[in-house]
């Protein structure tokens, strides 16, 4: 075999002088080019129609059923892909009257029998655009009076609801203005540390005077190395802990929520073996978890008691707190 000897400063020379700075396929930048001005061309149509005829539903339908047209009402409103997944999976599973009736759910050809619920997929819901007309026409409702709706005003993060903003629809600057800040925004907004629910549990223990911790057990690190993991809220501390908290909030499905209720499981067998005293407490929320009960009720085995985020469970989080420390 040939000897192949090249030193270190040639090669750092090959990425220094042969450096492409950004790499691009100019054929896939071509297609992608072409996606982006057809989406451009179907929203100057759509704003076109809207000052020829004013802001009627029929046109959004009509809108909804080109190839297209689910991404250009998401582009003009700011309203993600995931986020009207997120949203589809809540109205399906949620009965509350006024919402039900704004999306027509009772005439949908597909109804929520109450039995596990899987998030439908992009080409799902696009079947379900074409295909059925009171979907169709619910979806259309959202976008004009969703913000309108009580459980949706308290349920939808007001970043997103926001974006349910009828005069978004017409077009009108300030909300364009207001569309593009939004879109900048989103992903400073979701890495805030003031958006982590955590950050709730955290305020409740500063408020009542509960010091707490985070990290590794020392127990489960001489003991059970493999198995430990990063708790979220130790109280009072490590060395002696009363409380341990995990907290999960997820808003989206995945396989590895088996996982993760396993390793929850596993995590509980070792508290009880090294902290016999402790309390295993969880936080378990998001709709995540409420489409997924099969690994939820596995989750929720783990713990000595589960809390919510919800106003209700919150309360008696803190009174919980008041009463074990007030007996310990």
């Amino acid at each position: 075999m040939k000897q192949y000897k090249i030193t270190n400063e040639e090669k750092y020379k090959v990425v220094i002088e042969k450096n492409t700075f950004y790499f691009f396929n100019n054929e896939f930048e071509e297609t992608y080019e072409g996606s982006i001005n057809s989406l451009k061309e179907t929203l100057l149509v759509l704003k076109n129609d809207i000052e020829n005829y004013g802001l009627r539903k029929e046109i959004f339908e009509h809108l909804l059923l080109k190839e297209n047209g689910l991404k250009s009402l998401l582009a003009l409103t700011g309203f993600s892909n995931e986020s009207i997944k997120r949203l589809t999976t809540l109205i399906r599973v949620v009965e509350d009257e006024e919402l039900n009736q704004l999306v027509k759910k009772a005439d949908w050809k597909i109804k929520y029998q109450g039995d596990e619920i899987k998030e439908w997929s992009d080409n799902k819901i696009k079947k379900m655009i074409m295909n059925d007309k009171a979907f169709r026409q619910g979806l259309v409702n959202i976008f004009f009076e969703g913000a309108t709706v009580p459980f949706l005003a308290k349920t939808i993060p007001l970043f997103e609801l926001k974006k349910l903003s009828i005069n978004k629809l017409k077009f009108e600057i300030p909300e364009m203005i207001d569309t593009l800040i939004r879109y900048r925004e989103k992903g400073s907004y979701s890495g805030q540390k003031g958006n982590n629910p955590e950050i709730v549990i955290m305020n409740i223990l500063d408020e009542i005077g509960n010091t707490f911790e985070t990290g590794d057990l020392a127990e489960l690190i001489s003991n059970a190395p493999k198995s430990k993991r990063t708790m979220d809220f130790i109280i009072p501390n490590k060395r002696h802990p009363s409380i341990i908290i995990e907290s999960s909030y997820l808003v989206t499905t995945s396989s590895g929520q088996g996982d993760k209720s396993k390793t929850e499981i596993s995590i509980e067998t070792l508290i009880k073996e090294h902290y016999p005293n402790s309390i295993f407490l969880g936080f378990v929320d998001g709709i995540g978890w409420y489409v997924r009960k099969g690994d939820l009720k596995r989750m929720v085995s783990a713990y000595n008691d589960v809390f919510t985020y919800h106003p209700e469970e919150l309360d008696r989080f803190r009174n919980f707190l008041l009463e074990f420390f007030s007996f310990n």
